[in-house]
């Protein structure tokens, strides 16, 4: 059974008009393709308010501020060491989760003079290549990190 790339998107209904749901599907679909992640991925995407992502902050890493994205990643992390996913019975990877602040890509967009689809577009990339096991904590994972969100952003006009 050949499935779609399945992308849940939800935003807030106060950002609906100011992002549309096709972008960030592009945006994704064309990460997860330039990953090599094949057909059958699942993923979410939410784009929300301040409240909400410091919560999920406080929460999750045990910060008491709005931070500009984070990732919830599916796949157990010892399997973000290689290069290949475990497929679970339902043949779908599952990936994970990236939240999004739209106040706080705003307002980046704003100290950075581009667009707030630029930020969105790049803060999207940056939580989909931590959901694929990519960091940047260290200058060695930077290193790799770093040229794999330009050459994205590059591929789909955000560079």
């Amino acid at each position: 059974m050949i499935r779609k790339m399945e992308i849940n998107i939800s935003i807030d209904d106060e950002y609906k008009k100011r992002i549309t749901q096709r972008s960030l599907r592009n945006i994704t679909e064309r990460t997860l393709k330039m990953e090599k992640t094949g057909e059958n991925v699942e993923m979410g995407i939410l784009i929300t308010n301040q409240e909400n992502i410091r919560t999920l902050n406080l929460t999750y890493r045990d910060i008491n501020e709005p931070t500009d994205v984070l990732s919830f990643y599916m796949i157990p992390e010892a399997e973000h060491e290689g290069d290949m996913f475990i497929v679970p019975p339902d043949n779908v990877k599952h990936i994970g989760e990236v939240v999004i602040s739209y106040p706080q890509a705003l307002k980046q967009a704003r100290e950075n003079r581009h667009k707030v689809q630029k930020e969105i577009a790049v803060l999207l990339v940056h939580g989909i290549l931590h959901l694929l096991g990519y960091d940047h904590e260290e200058p060695a994972d930077e290193a790799k990190m770093k040229p794999r969100e330009k050459a994205i952003l590059d591929s789909v006009g955000e560079g």
